[in-house]
């Protein structure tokens, strides 16, 4: 049996999946619906919508089957999120790849196999959508078409899921987001031994930018405030805005000294900014920092109350 090869970008492709707050959710009528309708248009006894997490392949809708989800290991979805063609397996049985598998020699005796891979909006490989079935079978191109479509149906639901977990304005992470994908971070910081670094954010005299100049203004700020994070950290750092004027960003495997001289070179930034530009207000924040303790902090809410702290007590200190 081949073990499913674990992707270069699999941080990334983990964090992405985490952040849509999907796993080990309810089933959902809106995934039900096309594996339902999978099951009848192409006459097979077995279709699942299956998300690849760490360990596991979870399935968020299925039919013909009575568990939830299978180790990754011996998983043909592992597989199929490798490649951007349709993973086809004509009899696995045959196959060297997955002779041997316990899905093909047991229950519930896989023999032919599609999988059309699923992707975020942001382009990560988080799963599959695929139909199964008990005796060997060949698969034609209009049958390729046919998954497909129904794949970008399953990708469209997902992309209103990651809708629902990023912020209109500064497409950053909100609230919701931020909470899922920074559990999962800090769990993998604690389980290797890593370091992290919270930093909370906060707009000095937003609500006077508002009131002297309009919300179309205060937006604008919102939005450039955005940009100078999303261009001064790392692709791997999570940026959130959290509440209006509140931004939060969670930096792993990261030193305190080099957390310090991020907030620095934002403030650099932003001090360029507002003497370059013919704007009428200023674009000034607060902050606070927190140090991850694994012992101490044993949520994110936590940790991100004592940022949150921190911050209070800076922007005491400039008041």
């Amino acid at each position: 049996m081949q073990i499913p090869i674990i992707p270069a970008n699999e941080d990334e492709r983990l964090k992405s999946l985490k952040s849509l707050d999907i796993l080990d959710t309810v089933h959902e009528e809106r995934f039900d619906r096309i594996t339902r309708l999978a099951k009848r248009m192409f006459n097979v006894p077995i279709a699942i919508v299956s998300l690849i997490d760490k360990n596991r392949q979870w399935f968020k809708s299925c039919v013909g089957l009575e568990v939830d989800h299978t180790d990754r290991s011996i998983s043909f979805c592992g597989h199929a999120i490798l490649d951007s063609a349709i993973l086809i397996v004509p009899d696995a049985s045959q196959d060297p790849r997955f002779s041997d598998n316990p899905l093909v020699v047991n229950e519930p005796f896989i023999r032919f196999y599609a999988g059309r891979l699923i992707k975020t909006p942001d382009g990560q490989r988080i799963g599959t959508l695929c139909i199964i079935d008990t005796q060997p079978r060949l698969f034609n191109v209009d049958d390729c078409l046919s998954l497909n479509d129904l794949a970008e149906m399953v990708e469209h639901e997902i992309e209103i899921t990651h809708m629902a977990t990023i912020d209109d304005l500064t497409h950053t992470s909100n609230r919701r987001g931020f909470m899922a994908i920074a559990d999962y971070e800090l769990k993998r910081c604690a389980r290797n031994g890593l370091s992290a670094s919270l930093v909370f954010f906060d707009l000095n005299k937003f609500k006077q930018i508002n009131d002297e100049f309009g919300h179309a203004e205060g937006d604008k700020a919102l939005r450039f405030f955005a940009h100078i994070l999303k261009n001064t950290l790392r692709e791997s750092d999570i940026i959130a805005r959290i509440g209006g004027d509140e931004f939060v960003v969670l930096l792993a495997d990261t030193t305190e000294k080099i957390t310090y001289d991020v907030i620095a070179r934002c403030q650099q930034l932003l001090e360029q900014h507002n003497q370059n530009t013919d704007q009428q207000y200023m674009i000034e924040f607060s902050f606070g920092v927190a140090e991850y303790d694994p012992y101490r902090h044993i949520s994110i809410d936590v940790l991100l109350m004592e940022a949150d702290d921190n911050m209070y007590k800076n922007k005491q200190v400039k008041a």
